[in-house]
């Protein structure tokens, strides 16, 4: 299930790209994060390469899944790929391009859950809950930097 969500936001693409960046921050402003551990990637040679597994909740459902998360500053991209988990595959990009006094944030999204039976219910319900995943990430940035 592919999703593609744009915004404008009154903060500089640096700063969004650190709102994003800040994995181990998740699990106090993402909505439904329980917990993030983010550590080296032994398979990658660069530092800006790491592999984050986040805990999620849904009601009475709790599920983990590790990504490899790379951060691209230069390119001003955030890559994120799920390497375990409930996911068949889940494929991520962030891109900050500097509009006006602020920032244009995509996010797209591809995704699909390996169990079909689950996959019924929970991608219409994944899919609904990014554009709330994107405000909170505005929401943090306001936090952090003002509005």
């Amino acid at each position: 299930m592919k999703r593609f969500f744009e915004h404008h936001v009154p903060h500089m693409p640096q700063r969004m790209f650190d709102t994003v960046a800040d994995l181990e921050d998740y699990p106090r402003f993402v909505p439904n994060c329980k917990a993030m551990e983010v550590r080296p990637d032994p398979a990658a040679a660069a530092a800006d390469t790491v592999l984050a597994r986040m805990t999620l909740f849904f009601g009475p459902i709790t599920q983990a899944y590790t990504s490899r998360v790379i951060n691209d500053r230069v390119g001003m991209t955030i890559k994120a790929k799920a390497v375990d988990g409930p996911f068949a595959y889940l494929d991520s990009v962030w891109s900050f391009e500097q509009e006006g006094m602020g920032t244009r944030v995509r996010f797209e999204v591809d995704f699909k859950i390996s169990n079909v039976l689950i996959a019924a219910v929970a991608e219409p319900a994944f899919a609904a809950k990014q554009a709330e995943i994107i405000q909170a990430f505005v929401d943090e940035a306001d936090r952090r930097y003002g509005d």
